[in-house]
């Protein structure tokens, strides 16, 4: 285990640096800069417009910029100065994504435990009426992009609220006056705006999900060993989930590795949608006000836990399924 954790730690540094060389300076081939707005503004002066460009280093080459970006990074892990908020990248990052780390992880709660039953009663009862519904339910979801069924989801809440009166928290993360409420209460008023678009994120990725487990689940029910575990009476239950299910959801953990990205990465347009202050919006911003440390730093925060992540599933890989070896 230990010689193979090593190996990965020096396979991921080529990796980090070709990935934070093209992080920097593709941001850098984009037209103008932070201060292009400003320089299109008749009221500052050019002295003023060369003060913010040494203030923000701008003045030097991108090559230069690079270097003391990563010298910074490796040495103080110091992501730079964000333009637009004038933070540090770190303090600007950290609210914003544990802001998306509550609603990604009440939606993989909600995503595993919907993909994972209805796929299993897929392949147990196949062609019946329940798999019938769910498939053509499924293929009607895979058509829609999870925003857009979050804008029906919220036209559909809107019209309860004026029809019965009842208000479900659809936008935002908070209520008015969230300061003042004890802890208890703030923990409850942060799940209620969580609960609706977690649900529909889920409900959205789920129907991939759930197919490719149905798919498995019954690729593994026509194998031999399947056969001669029923002949030899092992129980059903036992023969689904012990045998059946443990060796279907193989593929399912070796995409385990893209979840760590993915818990700070947010929720994607569904943020933007529902008004959510995750990631997403902020990263949004960033792009558009060319805020190139904001989204640098990110990223490569990003590409760390994807590797870290990686290295997790191969390693899940191989107390699930004894015949891999990690080493």
């Amino acid at each position: 285990m230990i010689p193979f954790l090593l190996r990965r730690v020096v396979q991921s540094i080529p990796t980090l640096l070709m990935a934070s060389v093209l992080i920097f300076f593709v941001l850098q081939l984009a037209p103008g800069d932070f201060l292009t707005p400003a320089k299109l503004n008749p009221n500052i002066s050019p002295e003023q417009l060369a003060a913010l460009e040494r203030n923000f280093g701008l003045d030097r080459h991108p090559l230069e910029q690079y270097f003391l970006w990563m010298r910074n990074m490796v040495l103080n892990l110091d992501f730079g100065l964000s333009f637009s908020y004038q933070q540090p990248v770190w303090d600007v990052m950290t609210p914003r994504i544990l802001n998306s780390l509550w609603l990604v992880l009440l939606n993989l709660a909600f995503f595993y435990a919907i993909s994972i039953p209805l796929g299993v009663f897929g392949a147990v009862r196949q062609n019946s009426f329940g798999d019938k519904a769910v498939n053509v339910v499924l293929y009607f979801l895979l058509g829609f992009p999870n925003f857009f069924l979050a804008l029906i989801v919220i036209f559909g809440l809107l019209e309860l609220k004026r029809v019965t009166g009842i208000a479900l928290p659809i936008g935002g993360m908070t209520s008015p006056g969230f300061e003042q409420m004890p802890g208890w209460r703030q923990v409850l008023d942060v799940l209620s705006h969580l609960l609706i678009p977690a649900l529909v994120l889920a409900i959205s990725d789920a129907a991939g999900l759930t197919r490719v487990i149905r798919g498995q689940m019954l690729e593994v029910m026509r194998a031999d060993y399947i056969r001669t575990a029923r002949a030899k009476g092992v129980s059903e239950r036992t023969a689904i989930w012990k045998h059946t299910f443990r060796n279907a959801i193989l593929p399912i953990v070796a995409g385990i590795g893209g979840l760590l990205p993915a818990a700070i990465s947010g929720a994607g347009f569904l943020e933007v949608v529902f008004g959510y202050p995750g990631i997403t919006p902020m990263l949004l911003d960033a792009l558009n006000s060319q805020d190139i440390y904001l989204i640098a730093g990110f990223t490569v925060i990003s590409t760390v836990l994807l590797i870290v992540g990686n290295a997790l599933s191969d390693i899940l890989l191989a107390v699930v399924d004894p015949r891999i070896k990690v080493g």
